[in-house]
């Protein structure tokens, strides 16, 4: 894949959709392009953060451990931003991430990205868009185990 296609890509994901095309370029330019095959493991729960990945192609899923168990809680494809949370809370992996097909993606390290939300504050309120958009999907999902547990004890 030529870099002009990696940068027609990353201003398909929401993160960065408001950059220019010359800085999109930069961010191509900079970022390395990794794939992974089936079952491969980008990074586990714990993990320190040190880089994002955006998903070119493919499918990866998001493993929490509970009670010991790994539970997928989410799949991600193209266009997807994974484990930028690590990178700009500075907290350990919240989750691992697994391919769960061959998956080509792009590896933005830390300090690239940091960089470009110190340059970029447009990209930094996107990122908070995400982000938000996330969080608030999360707690949807939380009230509704909570309702259906609440069903279970009261039947």
């Amino acid at each position: 894949m030529a870099l002009n296609d990696e940068v027609e890509m990353l201003g398909n994901v929401s993160l960065f959709a408001g950059l220019q095309p010359s800085q999109l370029k930069l961010l191509a330019f900079t970022s390395q392009r990794l794939t992974f095959t089936k079952g491969d493991m980008l990074f586990n729960q714990n993990d320190s953060g040190d880089a994002a990945y955006v998903v070119l192609c493919g499918t990866a899923e998001v493993i929490v451990k509970i009670n010991g168990s790994d539970v997928v809680v989410a799949t991600l494809e193209k266009n997807a931003i994974i484990g930028e949370i690590a990178i700009l809370c500075d907290v350990p992996r919240t989750a691992s991430v697994r391919a769960a097909t061959k998956l080509e993606t792009l590896c933005i390290e830390k300090e690239q990205l940091l960089k470009l939300l110190k340059e970029f504050p447009a990209m930094a309120i996107d990122l908070m868009k995400v982000l938000a958009e996330r969080l608030a999907a999360t707690t949807a999902d939380l009230s509704t185990a909570r309702a259906e547990l609440n069903k279970l004890s009261a039947g």
